[in-house]
């Protein structure tokens, strides 16, 4: 049996689920916004051994048969709304937490990825440090609360060379990249209510994503400089032309020490390829999307993923 820990809205799941069972394997979908209210939890040790597993919906999942699990883009557990006290309800969602995430680390399958993996690889400081430790072309950074740092940064490189960057996006405060023009630098102070991501502009011949699969590499080139927005190819990105394309040598032995440096099976990376040809690393998301590159430059990312569960599964 194969996990996928995700959600039934997840079309990236239910894709890679339709291939699965193209190869006749089974599959089933573990939703953690079910746990604890309508997903129960068993982990049983006794003088022979133990057992662990879900009480799904539609039977019970046991995990110990389950020989390839992924890790895609998890909800937290959701707790009873009938438990009201602040205090009470923090309680429940710890001892949820602290029991899934014991079970990840006591259970022994093949992960993609493995969770604690995922977590520190999504950490962008932490990418950017193991990218140049294997050797790739990573924009000059500066990470920091410090305005007089910012503004030291800004002035060596000069308005219009400097974008900055948010850790994370919210739904609500979602965040794209942008270059640093006079307007922000007259709000340089207000970093020191928070950390901000400073780097130089990387000009672009084309924007890459580079899916990999275990041992696979899927290269698209994305035409972000003939889109309204050329600083972030995500803004436009419906209008951009994607095609599949190649890395050098060089660029993929780096990309796949990357990869076994943090630990990851799967992860979608951002490059840059420059006007001179240089290959510039960004940054990697371990649970990536990638159908919107499937469709367009024809690469068989899902069947890639499949079959990588499905061969650890036999």
């Amino acid at each position: 049996m194969i996990a996928i820990v995700s959600t039934h809205l997840d079309e990236h799941a239910l894709a890679v689920q339709v291939e699965l069972s193209r190869r006749n394997a089974r599959s089933q979908l573990l939703n953690l916004a079910d746990f604890p209210q309508r997903l129960g939890l068993r982990m049983e040790y006794d003088g022979s051994g133990h057992a662990f597993g879900f009480g799904c919906a539609d039977g019970p999942f046991d995990l110990d048969d389950c020989g390839a699990v992924w890790w895609r883009r998890p909800h937290p557990p959701a707790i009873s709304p009938s438990i009201t006290r602040d205090s009470h309800r923090q309680f429940a969602y710890n001892e949820c937490s602290e029991a899934l995430q014991g079970l990840w680390h006591a259970i022994e399958p093949f992960w993609i990825n493995d969770p604690a993996r995922d977590h520190v690889a999504q950490r962008k400081a932490y990418q950017l440090r193991v990218a140049q430790d294997v050797g790739l072309a990573i924009p000059v950074t500066l990470i920091t609360n410090c305005s007089r740092a910012a503004s030291e940064f800004v002035a060596k490189r000069g308005q219009g060379r400097v974008i900055y960057k948010s850790f994370s996006a919210l739904e609500q405060e979602w965040r794209e990249t942008r270059l640093l023009g006079e307007r922000e630098l007259q709000l340089i102070e207000n970093v020191q209510y928070a950390p901000v991501i400073f780097q130089e502009y990387i000009e672009a011949a084309v924007d890459l994503r580079v899916t990999i699969v275990g041992e696979q590499i899927f290269a698209a080139a994305i035409h972000s400089q003939d889109t309204s927005y050329k600083v972030d190819c995500r803004i436009d990105i419906a209008n951009a032309r994607i095609e599949a394309a190649s890395l050098p040598a060089k660029v993929q032995d780096g990309l796949h020490a990357l990869m076994n440096k943090m630990g990851l099976v799967y992860g979608a990376i951002d490059m840059r390829l420059t006007p001179d040809g240089r290959y510039v690393f960004l940054e990697i998301n371990p649970a990536g999307q990638w159908l919107f590159i499937e469709h367009y430059s024809h690469q068989p990312i899902t069947a890639a993923l499949a079959e990588l569960l499905h061969d650890h599964d036999r």
